[in-house]
Order: structure tokens, then C-alpha cells, then sequence
């Protein structure tokens, strides 16, 4: 008996290696569409306020991908993180070891009760493989692939509740190519198949032109598939004051039909370290855009939680030197 005790005791301490005891992690209900809305099972009308993590090839290199840092997240009232997945971090790690790191942070975010979005941090033209630097450098065959493991692995995981399938399409005026709207539309589509079709239940994010900003091609053509949203990255040099209407031709309309999700938005005083275009502003930018999204029932996650990355919202890893935008936002999401 005694023999069998310590085999017994000797199996479960290493189950504990295989198998680690973690925090209580929170089962979060499923959201899905329902018009213009994002919901719960329940019915639960939801709107999302959160922030922007780095990539978290990043911040696992530099000891950060934790729970000292998802914790601070929660300190600032967010309810939803989003992982900006770059196809050079991906490529570099290798898609086995990287999907590791998106297992702890989703693991990590449910245990504070985030939502997660996915996002493929591209930015250029997708059809034509031309992008702004390498670090974004992809190809069709990628983007398809990358889906295709993320819905297989995720796919019936509620804390990943979106898939934003390209960061920001851009042309550049012409420099990296054509792309029409139509073009667009119809790549979004073949990704949203490939990832419904290898399991994947949570919801396509579909960004427009002009690095995310632009939708107005959505009034008269729609993606094509069921259950979607729609994104736009509305940083306040995009358009001069005053924005509101300008922002309801470009963008905000949408809100009117389906569910629209600000992924990025953010600012920094002219004075600041990482000040450029399009995110030199104030708090006046601030103030508006809340006001604008709080008044229409509108999602958004701020730009972006790291000292070095810019517009930053803090400036060292104590979390306590914030800069202007992150007094701003830290108050603001304390708020709700």
C-alpha cells in the first residue's frame, strides 16, 4: 500500500508539469451578430472598449506576455484585447511556436474575462503582395493558411470572439498597385470561407481602404456573408475638425445596418515621442471620438498598450508614466 501511495503521489506531481494549475479562468458567453449589434446568448446587448496589446512576439521577448501585464489591462476597464499577429513575427517563430503564444494569451485574457480579436497585421495590398515594409510582407497562400490554422484551432473558443482578417488595406495612391473594391470584397470572402469552413465560429472583422478608414463602398456593396462586422481605424489626421460629419459619410453609416468595431484609434501631443501622421492631436480628439461612439452604441480599442510602439499609452514598465493619450483613455474606460 505504501508502494502504491508514493507511485501514486510521484503521478501527480507530474502531472503538474504536464498539466500546471493556472488562475480560475472564466467561461465567457459566445457573441454573435444580431443586426447591427453584437450580442450574448442571453441577448445581452455588448459594446466593447479595450486596448491594443503589441505583437505578442514582441512581448514575449521582452518578458512582458504575462499576467502582471493582461492584469493592468483590467485595471483600466478594458473588456476586450486585440493581438496584432505580424507575418514576419509569424514566419520568424514558425506558426507552431507562435500559436503557443496566442494559447497563453487567450488563456490569459479569459482568466481577466476579455474577448480576444486575432488580428493579421498587414498593411499594403494583399492582391498585388506589395505592403509598406517588410514587416508586413504576406502572401495570398499565407493569409489563407494562417485562417485556416486559426480557425481549426480556435474555432469553438468563445474568448476568441473576432477575426480581423486584414489589418489596414492600403494602395498608396497607386504605389503598391490596384485594388478595387470588388477586388477586396472578394478575397474577404474566400477568407471568411476558409476559416468557416475549418470550424472557426467567431465573427470576420472586414476592414475598407485608406488604411482602414474608408467603408464607403459598403453602402452599395456589401461583404457578401452572414454574421460579419465592419472595421475603421479613424486617427484624427484622417480627416480635419470638425469630424462628425465627415466621419458619418466615411464610416459611421454602417453603424446604421451591421455591427462596426473601431480596432485602432488613439492620439499623441505633437510634442510626444512617436508623434505622426495620422495620430497628432489632443484631448479634443479624444472627447470626440467617445462621444461619437458612446452616442451610436459603437465598439473601439485604443492603440496601443507599450512604452516603445506608438502612438504608446504609457512610457516605462512600471505602467505609471502615462502619456497624454493614456491618462485620457485610462480615465475614460474607468468610467463606463
Amino acid at each position: 500500500m505504501k508502494i502504491l501511495s508514493t507511485l501514486a503521489l510521484f503521478w501527480a506531481i507530474s502531472l503538474l508539469y504536464v498539466f500546471p494549475l493556472t488562475g480560475q479562468t472564466k467561461t465567457l458567453a459566445r457573441v454573435s451578430v444580431q443586426g447591427n449589434q453584437f450580442i450574448t446568448e442571453d441577448g445581452s446587448n455588448l459594446v466593447f472598449r479595450g486596448l491594443n496589446t503589441s505583437d505578442p512576439d514582441r512581448l514575449a521577448r521582452a518578458g512582458k506576455w504575462n499576467a502582471a501585464y493582461f492584469a493592468e489591462m483590467k485595471s483600466w476597464g478594458a473588456n476586450i484585447v486585440r493581438f496584432p499577429v505580424h507575418p514576419s513575427r509569424w514566419r520568424a517563430r514558425g506558426a507552431a511556436f507562435y500559436l503557443e503564444l496566442l494559447d497563453e494569451g487567450i488563456r490569459l485574457a479569459a482568466e481577466q474575462g476579455f474577448y480576444v480579436i486575432i488580428d493579421w497585421h498587414s498593411i499594403g495590398n494583399l492582391r498585388t503582395q506589395l505592403y509598406q515594409n517588410d514587416s508586413y510582407d504576406t502572401t495570398l497562400k499565407e493569409t489563407f493558411e494562417f485562417w485556416r490554422a486559426i480557425g481549426r484551432r480556435y474555432g469553438d473558443n468563445p474568448t476568441v470572439a473576432f477575426y480581423e482578417l486584414f489589418n489596414e488595406p492600403t494602395t498608396q495612391q497607386g504605389r503598391l498597385g490596384s485594388c478595387s473594391w470588388e477586388q477586396w470584397k472578394s478575397l474577404m470572402e474566400e477568407v471568411i470561407g476558409i476559416v468557416r469552413a475549418n470550424g472557426g465560429q467567431g465573427i470576420p472583422l472586414v476592414a475598407g481602404f485608406n488604411w482602414a478608414y474608408d467603408l464607403r463602398s459598403v453602402r452599395e456593396q456589401p461583404i457578401e456573408a452572414k454574421d460579419i462586422a465592419y472595421v475603421s481605424h479613424p486617427y484624427p489626421q484622417k480627416r480635419s475638425k470638425p469630424w462628425e460629419d465627415q466621419w458619418t459619410q466615411d464610416w459611421g453609416f454602417v453603424k446604421e445596418k451591421y455591427p462596426l468595431i473601431l480596432t485602432e484609434i488613439g492620439f499623441a501631443g505633437e510634442e510626444e515621442r512617436g508623434a505622426h501622421i495620422p495620430v497628432i492631436s489632443d484631448e479634443s480628439y479624444g472627447d470626440a471620438i467617445t462621444a461619437y461612439c458612446d452616442a451610436a452604441g459603437i465598439s473601439y480599442v485604443v492603440w496601443v498598450f507599450d512604452p516603445q510602439w506608438a502612438p504608446p499609452l504609457f512610457t516605462d514598465w512600471t505602467f505609471q508614466k502615462l502619456t497624454r493619450q493614456g491618462v485620457y483613455f485610462k480615465q475614460k474606460m474607468q468610467g463606463y
